[in-house]
């Protein structure tokens, strides 16, 4: 999750005294308004925004048949089951929340507000924050990626990078779900032990021409009582001309503080270390939160389009790593 130097997961921005005689005009305003809030953007309930049964039922089949044809599959499988299931997670139209991330290292903190068609993972951002580590500035602006396209508006702000951070910080916060996508595999590795508790270990990668960063490799961390996904380690190929499976430095990251959110379980702080080619945790290295999360609020095409003026972020050249 750090930012390559050349610079690829919070509050929600969406989100004096009265006489007794004023009390009930403001609570009957106050119910009428919060009425027709819900019934706009239902995210609970009968009307809730939800993927229909039975197309989430068939996916989740789907991405059961790719998950158990490997031991690794397998555990992966069982860790997206503790955390909610296959059938919760297809249910899913959209991710949303506020993600705050800091690096020291490359001198960077940003806070935006993120929702993510699940299903296309086009992402919009409103980006509230961003700046140097020690002293970031608010701001008022937007960056979104389409697959194809990534740009930033206003065209003035140089980081975060839109095209590496439109989907970094969603896919951070969405492990294990997305790691039943097509076009990821699945190595079981020996078990190993993390801070005393001895861990189930199974590596994901990703067959060649996947995304723009096909060499990333994801080290989950899986509690063998719980299943629960409690650390992985990662590696980050964006902008190097690197294959799947090349040997690159990997980062330390712990989840914590989970949530319940729509039937999914998801980590709410992410704390990431250097780790030592022997094997340890080295010294901090980074870290995110996130909150406000919702899997149910609406996704608004229009918001990936870009305002006029937005400055376009071309794939990296592998040569530069830009």
């Amino acid at each position: 999750m750090s930012e390559p130097p050349c610079w690829s997961p919070f509050s929600n921005p969406a989100y004096g005294p009265c006489s007794w005689i004023a009390l009930p005009l403001l609570l009957l305003v106050a119910l009428g308004l919060t009425a027709c809030d819900e019934a706009q953007t239902p995210e609970t309930g009968e009307g809730a925004n939800v993927v229909p049964e039975e197309e989430a039922e068939q996916l989740a089949n789907e991405a059961r048949d790719r998950l158990t044809q490997s031991d690794g599959g397998e555990l992966v499988l069982r860790a997206i089951e503790a955390h909610g299931g296959l059938e919760a997670w297809y249910r899913a139209p959209t991710s949303s929340y506020t993600w705050e991330y800091a690096n020291e290292e490359v001198d960077l903190r940003f806070k935006s507000f993120l929702v993510a068609d699940n299903q296309t993972r086009e992402v919009y951002h409103d980006l509230t924050l961003t700046g140097p580590f020690d002293d970031p500035n608010e701001v008022d602006a937007r960056f979104a990626w389409d697959g194809t396209d990534a740009w930033i508006h206003p065209p003035d702000i140089e980081r975060p990078n839109p095209r590496f951070w439109g989907i970094s910080g969603y896919y951070f916060q969405q492990i294990p779900f997305v790691l039943a996508d097509p076009g990821v595999t699945y190595e079981r590795l020996d078990d190993e032990e993390l801070d005393g508790t001895r861990y189930e270990m199974v590596r994901a990668a990703f067959e060649p021409n996947v995304g723009e960063s096909p060499g990333d490799t994801y080290t989950l961390y899986v509690h063998p009582e719980t299943g629960q996904v409690d650390a992985i380690r990662y590696t980050v190929s964006f902008g190097q001309d690197v294959e799947p499976g090349a040997d690159l430095p990997e980062t330390l990251l712990y989840y914590e503080d989970f949530e319940t959110v729509d039937g999914l379980t998801v980590a709410t702080t992410f704390r990431g270390y250097d780790f030592t080619e022997e094997g340890e945790r080295g010294a901090f290295k980074n870290e995110a939160f996130a909150d406000s999360i919702s899997f149910r609020r609406p996704f608004d095409p229009s918001q990936m389009e870009a305002p006029e003026g937005a400055r376009f972020v071309p794939a990296p050249d592998a040569a530069n790593g830009e």
